[in-house]
């Protein structure tokens, strides 16, 4: 079995729209007869590297990826040229598409439809389907390997082959090289939706997208849902025909959920929570939850608004104690996720333990009705706008200033990026001109939003830095700071 086994699918089932992207569509048939093209220029190449953006072509590269046996690697266009470089050379002999090479991936995309005569693929479920690189908590990014049996696991599980409506469409504006762009065009296909994509997200074109498109459904991290709500100037947003709005990524403030809720009166709500090593969604908080979390009079049911919900079919949650050991009911402590879906592998080394179980590096507890609540990362990542960033990267470029004797990087709660980046510094000089320096050094989301000076830094006897008491301190109160 194959991921294209669901483009196969899809194509068998009547000829509807399938993607559309910059105002051009294709059928489910006519993009089964493009990524077969596009399989024998991919035969024999160790990998297929897409560097572009939501795009037509993107279906066509991934399912061409799997035709021709080969992986398929998005990377994140907007990395520097150093950092692209570096990637690139994890791949040797690999093709690489970027923009020049998108159009070309369409050019029979007009051709006259006829019987489908295409062999059906037997392909080994086994065999690695996707590379998604993550940060997760060091600079240097890990290539996460998901293969064909776990993105299948992860649609056959949880969806119901051509439940959708002729009419319905889902709105993609998460970038390519994101578990969600790769899980929802897999989950659209296969239930008969049709996909509409972005090339970028801009909050009042992915409105009038809604409207135009007639959008369905759709997915958003919680900076995107964010500015979303802050382009909507009254109290209707007037999507009627947006039925599911899903967010997930990062912790979603709980004032821009209120508003949200509030603007999109007609529309059901659906936390989910994943990673990219699970082959997307693990869990999901529904839209009967977000109602029945809304009207609860008791605070341990209302609470669960601020959960991500429930395990997914065939996915298990286990909470452990620091020793290893489960945690009781409603104790936090390290989130472990087992199933079919779970890769836990990163390039040939697994992550699994004995028994099949996943660390999640996140913490949480499960209250006695199976929701999980998700408090935080067991290690130090930040999650600005649904990037994960390793402060220990911008501490070090800072402790290159001149003026900086030590640093710490933390992230504190942000309405509209889920968390900004506070540097906190003992040294001297000027925020502002720290600030410029950094983000001559590192790109503009990862340069600190706030420098905060202090005699001393909290650590240990051992000279660790205590972070979590430095974000105590930081909560009384940001003195001294440029944001």
């Amino acid at each position: 079995m194959n991921i294209t086994m669901i483009l196969e699918m899809a194509a068998s089932a009547g000829d509807r729209t399938a993607v559309t992207s910059g105002g051009r569509s294709l059928t489910a048939s006519a993009l089964l007869r493009l990524a077969h093209a596009a399989a024998e220029r991919f035969r024999g190449r160790p990998a297929v590297l897409y560097l572009g953006q939501n795009h037509l072509a993107y279906p066509v590269a991934l399912f061409g990826a799997a035709l021709a046996g080969v992986p398929f690697v998005p990377l994140n266009y907007r990395l520097g040229t150093s950092q692209l470089t570096d990637l690139k050379a994890r791949h040797p002999g690999a093709l690489v598409i970027g923009p020049p090479d998108l159009e070309p991936l369409l050019e029979t995309a007009d051709a006259a439809p006829g019987p489908l005569d295409l062999a059906p693929v037997v392909g080994d479920p086994d065999a690695v389907a996707v590379m998604l690189y993550t940060s997760g908590t060091t600079a240097a990014p890990k290539s996460a390997v998901l293969r064909h049996r776990h993105l299948l696991a992860y649609v056959l599980n949880t969806l119901e082959f051509g439940s959708a409506g002729e009419e319905e469409a889902a709105l993609v504006a998460v970038p390519p090289y994101h578990v969600a762009g790769l899980a929802n065009l897999l989950s659209n296909l296969y239930t008969g939706r049709r996909v509409v994509y972005m090339a970028a997200f801009d909050a009042r074109e992915w409105l009038e997208t809604v409207r135009r498109e007639k959008a369905t459904h759709a997915l958003v991290v919680p900076t995107m849902l964010a500015r979303i709500v802050a382009e909507v100037p009254g109290d209707d947003a007037e999507t009627p025909t947006l039925r599911s709005l899903a967010y997930g990524g990062a912790r979603t403030p709980r004032p821009v959920l209120e508003r949200a809720l509030k603007i999109f009166p007609g529309t059901g709500f659906v936390n989910a929570y994943g990673l990219t090593e699970t082959a997307s969604s693990v869990a999901v908080l529904g839209p009967e939850d977000h109602r029945a979390a809304l009207a609860a009079t008791d605070p341990a049911e209302r609470e669960r608004l601020g959960s991500v919900g429930r395990a997914l079919p065939g996915v298990e949650f286990q909470i452990r104690a620091e020793d290893g050991r489960p945690a009781p009911t409603g104790e936090t402590g390290l989130v472990y996720v087992r199933g079919d879906q779970i890769s836990g592998e990163y390039g040939g080394r697994s992550a699994l333990d004995a028994d099949g179980w996943f660390a999640t590096r996140d913490r949480g507890r499960l209250d006695a009705a199976g929701y999980l609540f998700i408090e935080g990362r067991a290690d130090d990542t930040i999650i600005r706008g649904g990037e994960n960033i390793a402060p220990a990267e911008i501490e070090d470029v800072l402790l290159g200033h001149p003026g900086i004797a030590e640093a710490a990087v933390v992230g504190v709660p942000d309405p509209e990026w889920g968390q900004r980046l506070v540097a906190v510094v003992v040294g001297e000089g000027d925020p502002e001109e720290i600030r410029r320096w950094a983000k001559e050094r590192l790109r503009s989301s990862k340069t600190p939003d706030a420098v905060v000076f202090r005699a001393a830094l909290p650590k240990t006897e051992t000279g660790k830095l205590l972070r979590r008491t430095l974000l105590a301190e930081l909560d009384t109160g940001l003195e001294n700071t440029h944001a």
